[in-house]
């Protein structure tokens, strides 16, 4: 697997991980990040940058944001990311 494969990988696995809370729990969270040092499933050792940001109004759908770096090299790494859509108030009359 080349490097950017490998990053790829990574960063899915981590976006996987930064989006099993719901909106309900992320919201009071955002927006929120942090970069923590980790693996790659290939074994290099890289930067993991997760972020949790309003995707416009505060209060509305939260984009996550997950890069995976060599900490020497920020430009060269991956970014991927998702949006979580804004769960209606309860007891507004919407029905999910």
């Amino acid at each position: 697997m080349n490097r950017d494969e490998d990053f790829m990988e990574a960063a899915e696995e981590e976006l996987d991980r930064a989006t099993t809370l719901g909106w309900k729990e992320l919201a009071r969270l955002t927006p929120w990040g942090d970069t923590f040092e980790g693996f790659t499933p290939e074994g290099r050792e890289v930067c993991f940058e997760r972020s949790y940001l309003w995707e416009g109004e505060t209060g509305g759908d939260i984009l996550v944001e997950v890069t995976v770096y060599e900490s020497r090299a920020y430009e060269d790494g991956v970014r991927v990311t998702r949006g979580i859509p804004c769960e209606p108030p309860v007891g507004d009359g919407s029905t999910i």
